[in-house]
């Protein structure tokens, strides 16, 4: 029987592509004709999934956007939505947009020939913002934002919006993620790359049945980041575990069902997009994140977590000195990467607190 962990459950909340048996959260899709990327591939057709959740007013000002983490879906922001939450949906239009790669929006699982596969471009945040900016523009009859709410590769495109587009929303918010994938976090995500692809299944992404050792191999690694060492050290993956559950069957559960159904190519293809990631790189600014991040002209709220190893406190408390308007408000958790998508009950009440705040002011 499975072992249903609290903290593999809330996990997959954080990088899975959940579903809800009855979904309520409309589904969208906007397809983007002959899309260009930015390294100058032409996609015939993009595929942006996305979620709304609300309803938007006659004078279309009352949107939130909220992209999309690694492998996510258009529910990965629940734990910020509803009663006695930051977003009041009653009053608020939320749209949940899903990254290219994650298996529903274009992806090189569901894309034809001849960008199937492998061969499926490379994907930066810029083209996701692009894109986004596009399905805001011309689907939704959105010109303007409230706000822009990220965690981790979500955070990657807030803060490409808050460059690429400095005052199309009124302020942003960021948690876990940072405005560059520094050195040694590209190094952390070529492991888990080559960890996958060792499988000899894999064959160069053209796999006939799943590389599942590879896949295995490869949650093993992501697992060891994503919380802090004291949280390993501490075991706090016994809460809501089951009486009796031992740690090696909580290692097995991430090693086989940490991103359940998740395609190789897909994988690969956002962690590409993570570490590929650099706000300098945006035009005008010559490589130079920190004149991109001086560039950023509305109130910032900056949420690093205190233990994250994906996107250490120190990258984030460096970036944080070039941005004028900033709110700097580490997240005081244990619980690593998963605190800014408010893995465990005290993270979300910081969260939803501090978030709610920001909006009001």
């Amino acid at each position: 029987m499975k072992i249903f962990l609290l903290c593999l459950f809330l996990s997959q909340q954080v990088f899975a592509q959940n579903t809800t048996p009855e979904d309520k959260v409309p589904r969208h899709e906007f397809i983007i004709k002959n899309f260009t990327t930015e390294e100058g591939i032409v996609l015939p057709e993009a595929h942006i999934v996305y979620g709304t959740y609300g309803h938007l007013n006659a004078a279309h000002s009352n949107a939130i956007l909220l992209p999309s983490h690694y492998m996510a879906d258009r529910h990965g922001y629940e734990w910020l939505i509803g009663p006695g939450k930051a977003l009041d949906t009653s009053k608020l239009f939320l749209v949940t947009t899903e990254l290219f790669g994650n298996g529903h929006s274009s992806s090189p699982s569901n894309t034809p020939e001849p960008f199937h596969g492998p061969r499926f471009p490379l994907m930066k945040i810029r083209d996701n913002v692009e894109a986004v900016h596009r399905l805001l523009m011309e689907d939704l009859q959105i010109f303007h934002l409230r706000a822009i709410i990220g965690f981790s590769m979500g955070a990657q495109q807030a803060f490409q919006w808050a460059v690429s587009y400095p005052v199309f929303a009124d302020r942003i918010a960021a948690t876990c993620g940072t405005a560059k994938t520094y050195g040694h976090g590209v190094v952390r995500l070529e492991g888990q790359i080559a960890a996958l692809t060792a499988d000899c299944t894999f064959n160069n992404g053209d796999y006939t049945t799943p590389p599942v050792k590879g896949i295995e191999a490869f949650s093993v690694v992501w697992t060891a980041w994503l919380y802090s060492q004291e949280w390993w050290r501490k075991e706090l993956w016994r809460v809501g575990a089951r009486p009796g559950t031992t740690f090696e069957q909580v290692l097995h559960e991430y090693r086989t069902n940490f991103i359940p159904g998740a395609d190789a190519n897909d994988l690969i293809l956002q962690m590409r997009s993570w570490e590929y990631h650099n706000v300098g790189n945006t035009r005008g600014f010559n490589g130079d994140a920190e004149a991109a991040l001086r560039s950023i002209k509305v109130p910032f709220l900056y949420m690093p977590s205190a233990t994250d190893l994906y996107f250490p406190i120190g990258d984030a408390t460096y970036e944080a000195n070039f941005i004028k308007g900033v709110t700097f408000k580490p997240i005081p958790s244990l619980w690593g990467h998963t605190a800014g998508a408010a893995s465990n009950p005290e993270d979300d009440k910081f969260l939803n607190e501090t978030i709610g705040q920001f909006l009001k002011q």
